[in-house]
């Protein structure tokens, strides 16, 4: 397994690049995902106003209430459900996040063997080196399979959490990569800006199946001609708009995913570890694909961590029963990230 590395060549990344050009990228998906969310509630908002003013055209309601001549109460009050439904998520994130595993944290108290000392001198060591103001609390899950994750809405709350096979099969500067990786996702708000994403999604999702049942099957008045062309609309949604979910969702995971190895490289200035670890846990993965698919299946609330991993097990033929969506895999596949880093596979 460790000379897998020797079939790719390696250079200087540009890892600057990586993380300006994927920032960008984010930024302009969370702006659709609230601009959807947006539309979607003063769309609404325009079906309930069209029973109020039969006179009005559609086009001069919706004017009415983009420029707030009409109060946008759906509107309003989506708005004030997925801040709610926000703040309500954040705080109980990290504990979720390790639902349905047997796990324990590590302090300097509490290690019992070497391997989880220098596990907690690894966290502190990138801790100081990314800046952040406080230290995260760290966690070992009891399983073999190698994988790890962060998690927290803030910096004071953060979390890390490596499986006891990352642990004992990494070297120390492959799992100081590891963790810088991680270190990088709390550094960057990843946890913050996917779990928003993830939580707009889903909430459209649920206001456009109310819509939709309450257009297609509750009264409206017969005389309202203007009522099949937003029916027409509803139901166009209804249909693509999981789709856009899933594609956009997918893409700000993988895009979170090159920025947090780009910022494993910034921190130790070096990009071989990472690579090394990265090929390390999928050669795991795959030598170990049919013990693995046994563990992460009995291992309940895997879909609630499978975005949040280093390694999307599915890219080892290891698939949970989980959701539609998770046929895709929220990860960009090793031989990219490699890429992006500086390696690149002199087969190809």
């Amino acid at each position: 397994m460790s000379n897998q590395l020797d079939q790719y060549i390696q250079s200087a990344g540009d890892w600057r690049k990586s993380l300006r050009s994927n920032n960008r990228r984010t930024v302009i998906v969370i702006m659709i995902f609230f601009a959807i969310y947006l539309c979607l509630g003063l769309l609404v908002d325009t079906y309930v106003d069209a029973e109020k003013f039969p006179q009005l055209p559609l086009q001069q309601i919706f004017l009415n209430l983009v420029t707030l001549q009409f109060f946008p109460l759906a509107t309003v009050v989506m708005l004030a459900v997925a801040g709610i439904s926000l703040l309500v998520t954040f705080s109980l994130y990290d504990k979720l996040m390790l639902l349905g595993t047997e796990y324990r944290e590590i302090t300097p108290e509490t290690a019992k063997t070497t391997q989880e000392k220098q596990l907690y001198n690894v966290v502190e060591e990138v801790k100081i080196a990314a800046g952040l103001r406080y230290m995260p609390k760290v966690f070992i899950i009891d399983a073999n399979y190698m994988n790890a994750f962060a998690s927290g809405y803030s910096e004071k709350s953060s979390m890390v959490a490596i499986t006891r096979g990352l642990m004992e099969k990494l070297n120390r500067d492959e799992l100081q990569a590891v963790m810088a990786h991680e270190l990088s996702h709390i550094r960057h708000l990843d946890i913050k800006l996917t779990l928003m994403a993830s939580l707009l999604a889903n909430l459209m999702l649920i206001v456009l199946d109310l819509f939709f049942y309450n257009a297609v099957y509750g009264r409206r008045s017969s005389n309202d001609r203007r009522g099949g062309g937003l029916i027409f609309i509803i139901i166009l949604l209804r249909y693509l708009l999981p789709i856009i979910n899933v594609l956009l969702l997918l893409y700000l995971s993988r895009t979170r995913e090159y920025m947090a190895d780009a910022g494993s490289v910034e921190l130790l200035r070096d990009n071989k570890p990472l690579a090394s670890a990265l090929l390390k846990i999928q050669g795991d993965h795959d030598e170990h694909r049919d013990e693995y698919k046994n563990a992460y299946g009995k291992t309940r609330h895997e879909n609630v961590r499978r975005e949040a991993y280093i390694f999307d097990p599915i890219q080892a033929g290891i698939e949970p029963k989980v959701s539609v969506a998770d046929l895709f895999s929220t990860h960009p596949n090793i031989k990219d990230r490699l890429t992006a880093i500086g390696f690149k596979n002199d087969k190809s």
